[in-house]
């Protein structure tokens, strides 16, 4: 079955994690939908890579924190914070590849 990430999470955000790094939040709505996707890998450095268009070496990391029902990810920033030709100094508008995103459990 498909399903739609911005009708299972109730929060798909985007920040800064230093001028070099960008973290990505998603929050479940319900544990049952986060343990799933959490078994079944759903997000990982190639999912996100390919969803990003970044080499996977650039994925940090991808965390799962049972008690907030949240994965987190971080990747290398393409543009370090406030460098000349950056347009998101706060990183909170790169999440919107997420919103789109459709997987099957």
């Amino acid at each position: 079955m498909k399903h739609k990430l911005i009708d299972v999470a109730s929060v798909i955000r985007s920040k800064n994690s230093g001028p070099y790094e960008l973290t990505f939040d998603v929050i479940f709505k319900d544990v049952e939908m986060y343990e799933k996707v959490k078994r079944r890998a759903i997000f990982n450095e190639k999912m996100f890579a390919e969803l990003y268009l970044i080499p996977e070496s650039e994925v940090m990391g991808v965390v799962h924190f049972d008690p907030a029902k949240a994965i987190k990810i971080t990747i290398v920033r393409p543009i370090p914070s406030g460098a000349l030709g950056e347009t998101d100094v706060y990183g909170a508008q790169q999440h919107s590849p997420l919103m789109k995103l459709e997987f099957e459990l």
